[in-house]
């Protein structure tokens, strides 16, 4: 483990696609990772009789997605059905028309962001809400499970530059499982954080629990709150690339899932909004793959709230959000299986990246190499599809083409 023509920092969706691609090319590489695990923010959890992702689940832009390539490669069964959110007629609880009413008010909106970030002059997403907007609650909550964050926090221009191809699909075993699947063979070291990062000399020597590893070159794939925290320290200090991951930190979007002991109580494959006159809700998929099982989200800072509670906390608040929309009776027919604390994971300390206000350019700034050797990726690297495991998996490509060449 001592010597390494690379090491790669971080097992996640973009550390592990770029481990693959050096192995590929028939490099020496050593992939280190903090938690006993593989998939970083990909994280598949088989309890409950289910695998469950606790974080990253749905393959977004599926048909230009990478991932979905590697599923298919690897014999993983996709499922194309589309997600309820952009189907109006499986929004339960939700009248017809009052879900028209707020569509076309989201549709206004996000024509205004269009414009305004087309100005070229950015600010905050809450400025172009329509003062007196019946809606303006609900969209502010919607961008917390999008974003991880309130519309008064997010950088109109770097949510505009957003890609995506309207197709979303899922991993039947989940997300977190096809990623651990593409790191099969890889050298990858687990409990084993990398603590500094001495690139003073002519290799690159890592810090770590199990010693230090001597490189040519380094891949620095862990989340912008690792480098913005300085809990992964360099020498030389590299003082912009902490000030870019600050202005990148990371939103919050957690996730509960609650068991249905009997599935005829609740529709499958159907959206529940929890309520639709505040910012602090939480909105439910009912029965995802059909199985007997609810889906919870919540972001933003009401999921800072439950998440100091703990599981029970996400639990009670979203039994109740169901039942008042469902009637009490749903109630005994629910029990808490798992919910995500994101914050609180010491690897991450949140879900993924936005950019505050008048940073956006700052993505090209985390995601530039230093001299060669110290190379970034991450899905707070990608000016196109941040937040997302393709993005973080093209950041490691792209990190990885970059150390080939510098070789």
């Amino acid at each position: 483990m001592h010597d390494a023509n690379v090491v790669v920092i971080g097992a996640g969706a973009a550390g592990v696609a770029a481990a693959r691609r050096l192995v590929d090319a028939q490099i020496r590489v050593v992939v280190i990772e903090a938690r006993d695990r593989v998939g970083g923010r990909g994280w598949t959890r088989n309890i409950g009789g289910f695998p469950l992702d606790l974080g990253c689940g749905w393959l977004h832009s599926a048909d230009k997605n990478e991932w979905s390539r590697v599923a298919q490669s690897l014999g993983f069964e996709i499922d194309p059905t589309p997600p309820p959110w952009g189907q109006r007629a499986l929004e339960a609880g939700f009248a017809a028309g009052d879900q028209a009413e707020f569509w076309a008010a989201r549709g206004r909106f996000y024509r205004r962001l269009e414009a305004a970030a087309a100005s070229g002059i950015d600010r905050s997403a809450s400025e172009l809400l329509q003062p007196g907007e019946r809606w303006n609650r609900l969209l502010d909550a919607m961008s917390t499970y999008i974003n991880g964050v309130e519309l008064d926090r997010l950088s109109v221009i770097d949510f505009e530059r957003y890609h995506d191809t309207g197709t979303n699909w899922r991993v039947v075993k989940g997300y977190g499982t096809l990623m651990a699947a593409h790191s099969a063979g890889l050298d990858i070291h687990l409990n084993c954080p990398a603590t500094l990062i001495d690139h003073s000399a002519t290799r690159v020597r890592i810090e770590t629990p199990e010693g230090t590893i001597s490189a040519d070159a380094a891949v620095i794939a862990v989340p912008s709150n690792i480098i913005a925290s300085e809990t992964l320290r360099f020498s030389p200090r590299l003082p912009g690339k902490r000030e870019a991951a600050d202005a990148l930190p990371l939103g919050l979007a957690d996730k509960l899932f609650l068991a249905i002991d009997d599935p005829d109580v609740f529709p499958a494959e159907t959206r529940l909004v929890g309520a639709t006159d505040r910012t602090a809700t939480g909105t439910y998929h009912l029965r995802p793959f059909g199985r007997p099982v609810i889906e919870g989200y919540f972001g933003g800072r009401l999921a800072r709230e439950l998440e100091a509670e703990g599981e029970e906390g996400f639990a009670r608040f979203a039994i109740d959000q169901i039942a008042e929309r469902l009637g009490n009776d749903v109630r005994k027919h629910l029990r808490l299986i798992a919910a995500s604390r994101w914050a609180h994971d010491p690897f991450a300390r949140g879900s993924y990246s936005y950019a505050r206000v008048g940073y956006a350019d700052t993505r090209a700034v985390l995601a530039a190499a230093i001299n060669d050797r110290l190379f970034f990726a991450g899905e707070a690297c990608s000016r196109h599809d941040f937040s997302t495991a393709h993005g973080a998996y093209r950041t490691g490509l792209d990190a990885a083409e970059q150390v080939l060449k510098a070789l």
